[in-house]
């Protein structure tokens, strides 16, 4: 296992000399002209095709593709120097993955890769380097047998250098930069997804209760003075259409932020999530202070979908909640006896609190083997209220 420390100092070059360091750098130095002719020959191709292609619907796949094998090329060049010269060095972020979008969104993703285009530049520049470093050191084998462990020291070290600096990992603030891009594209669909179901909900649900309010009110108003008793039947049937209109109001309302949530907290919030689930369910809530409000809001939501969840499909018996914080994290845990076996991959509702979560630097996981129980966890980075406040 790695440490930071491993990442942060290189390993020391060994003492010069014959010995077996040294032989190493030999063979990785001869071999640079082979692997760096090919690199060439394979950058040059494919970043020349794809380019002339790019008038096309063919040309950016293929640049992309040819990418693709450019990030393979880096890692092969990486493994190559950790084999023989010892280089220490992290492999780059893994390419995030667009949440949305499809082939075009993959395809975007490779073109705007950092990491493949510093591995095909350094697939280019490397054949005068390999020709080099090929030469002088068959020379250094036949003729300058004592000055050969300088020489190969020197050359060893200037490969290591264009190593780091070309195929090391992303600045920690590129690699961010994608993750923010990319989170960004969550909470925007996420948000756009929320809008309409809130704008069906009132189309098919208040707005048309509050329709046949209307019509049912100016029927009652022409029957008045025509059949009182059939009027006043009609404004009874309008009153129980208000009180459902209502509570349909008040249910999108609680939906979108529970007043609850916002005056009394996250401990009695899920406290009255878990009294409309159809389980008995047990919520502890251990919190020094109340999160912010984001913060607060969402871990509600996480907690709510998961009974519903458990309402609908787990089977189960009973449930528990339980909701801490540790220094930095709000965790949260919902438990149940049911008959496990779900899983976020499958597309279902777990998948989208997965991205959601995500989104805000969160983490979502779930442990729920067939046969029961599940458990899953939730992490959120903690935010204090009083520190939001303007």
């Amino acid at each position: 296992m790695t440490t930071p420390s491993d990442h942060a100092v290189p390993a020391p070059p060994s003492r010069i000399g014959f010995g077996t360091a040294m032989w190493k750098e030999i063979v990785h130095l001869l071999s640079n002209l082979p692997v760096s002719l090919v690199a060439f020959v394979y950058v040059t191709v494919a970043v020349a095709v794809g380019a002339a292609l790019s008038v096309t619907v063919v040309g950016l796949p293929l640049l992309a593709c040819g990418l693709a094998g450019m990030r393979l090329m880096g890692r092969v060049e990486r493994s190559r120097a950790r084999a023989l010269l010892g280089t220490r060095m992290e492999e780059p972020s893994r390419l995030p993955v667009p949440p949305r979008g499809g082939l075009a969104a993959r395809v975007w993703a490779l073109l705007r890769d950092p990491v493949a285009w510093r591995a095909a530049l350094f697939g280019f520049i490397r054949l005068p380097w390999g020709v080099l470093t090929f030469a002088v050191t068959l020379v250094a084998l036949v003729a300058l047998w004592p000055a050969l462990p300088y020489l190969v020291r020197a050359m060893a070290n200037l490969d290591r250098v264009m190593v780091r600096g070309l195929l090391g990992p992303s600045d920690e603030l590129e690699r961010r930069v994608a993750e923010l891009e990319s989170d960004r594209g969550v909470v925007v669909d996420t948000a756009a997804a929320d809008l309409r179901r809130i704008e069906r909900d009132l189309h098919d649900g208040a707005q048309a209760r509050l329709v046949a309010l209307a019509m049912g009110l100016g029927l009652a108003k022409e029957k008045a003075g025509e059949d009182p008793e059939a009027a006043a039947r009609m404004v009874d049937e309008a009153h129980g259409e208000v009180k459902l209109a209502l509570q349909e109001l008040r249910d999108l309302a609680r939906g979108i932020h529970p007043a609850v949530l916002t005056d009394r907290g996250l401990d009695a919030a899920l406290s009255s999530v878990a009294s409309r689930c159809t389980v008995p369910v047990t919520v502890t809530v251990d919190l020094p202070e109340r999160p912010a409000e984001a913060t607060e809001g969402i871990a509600y939501f996480t907690v709510s979908e998961l009974l519903q969840n458990v309402s609908k499909h787990a089977g189960a018996r009973s449930a528990s909640v339980d909701v801490w914080r540790t220094e930095e994290y709000l965790l949260i845990q919902v438990t149940d006896d049911g008959h496990g076996g779900a899983d976020p991959a499958a597309g279902s509702g777990l998948a989208g609190l997965s991205e959601r979560l995500g989104a805000v630097d969160g983490l979502f996981v779930v442990d729920s083997p067939p046969g029961g129980p599940t458990t899953v966890t939730a992490e959120l980075p903690w935010r204090s209220r009083a520190a939001v406040r303007p």
